[in-house]
């Protein structure tokens, strides 16, 4: 590991000793300050509340908007107590888990488990929870820096998941551990690269979403269950999510499937709507006209 990232590492143990509840306040007030400040994260989330909630009056809007920025500064902070404490430590944050049951019963049919995970609450601590029953392999994009690698498996350690490659490769490896009834986890929500997906809709406009997870789906019998860790109140943990898959998320016609997995999104997101990562473009697409452009004036 080098030496700058092994800091990073030491600065992490330091202040993972931090209750949750500091870290979240001082998130809060990241959350605030970004708001502020009006800059890119602010902007793109406003434009996906206003498409999400559109019937919101403005002063509801913006009542929204500060609870989804003070949310997002919280997922970031928080993450110095998921890695720096050490994953045990972190998994003593859960308080409850809903849908256990599916879970169990998934594995149990050997036919393979799909964890659709969308970018809500801690899902850093939700990698966790579900590592530590069972082995599980995440699909990923490798970070733009290769050394902050090493600090993922480090921090990470016995609990880490089979990392595989958003690539040719890494999606057959994906393939046959269904096959073999192993357990692989997808963020769904991931808008893939133009020409690799399909428009549905997502909370009422049209988004670029992936086919791979519809396809591992129809191709292997997999069951597919979404799930999230919602943060709790006042720093006091968080609640582990199990839900059962949409009907037809599994169909032959992609369109269908996709419309599918974005209603799976959309379940979870309406559990813990401030908790969901806003200020993702998730609607921006090349070949389409984007929403997230400035207009003179616009807030």
């Amino acid at each position: 590991m080098r030496p700058d990232i092994y800091l990073v590492y030491l600065l992490l143990r330091l202040f993972g000793l931090l209750p949750l509840r500091v870290l979240h306040g001082l998130g809060a007030g990241l959350g605030r300050l970004l708001l502020w400040r009006n800059g890119r994260s602010a902007h793109n989330t406003r434009v996906n509340l206003r498409i999400a909630r559109p019937g919101l009056e403005p002063a509801a809007l913006e009542a929204l908007l500060r609870e989804a920025m003070v949310e997002g500064g919280k997922s970031v902070t928080e993450i110095v107590r998921i890695w720096g404490g050490g994953a045990e430590r972190a998994l003593g944050l859960v308080r409850e888990v809903r849908g256990e049951e599916l879970l169990d019963a998934a594995r149990a049919a050997g036919k393979g488990v799909i964890i659709a995970a969308p970018h809500l609450g801690c899902w850093e601590l939700l990698n966790y929870w579900l590592c530590r029953r069972m082995p599980m392999a995440i699909l990923y994009r490798p970070p733009r820096i290769a050394a902050v690698e090493a600090l993922l498996r480090k921090v990470r350690g016995a609990l880490a998941p089979e990392q595989v490659r958003a690539e040719g490769a890494g999606v057959r490896t994906l393939f046959k551990r269904l096959a073999a009834g192993g357990t692989v986890g997808i963020l769904p929500d991931q808008k893939p690269r133009a020409g690799e997906g399909e428009f549905a809709p997502f909370f009422g406009r049209e988004a670029l979403t992936m086919v791979l997870l519809p396809r591992l789906a129809a191709r292997t019998g997999a069951t597919v269950l979404f799930a999230f860790a919602e943060r709790l109140p006042r720093g006091a943990g968080y609640r582990i999510h199990l839900l059962p898959a949409p009907a037809g998320l599994d169909d032959g016609d992609l369109p269908a499937a996709c419309a599918a997995l974005n209603r799976g999104v959309e379940a979870c997101v309406e559990q813990a709507f401030a908790q969901y990562q806003w200020h993702y473009k998730r609607y921006s697409a090349d070949d389409r006209e984007s929403p997230y452009r400035r207009q003179p004036g616009q807030g």
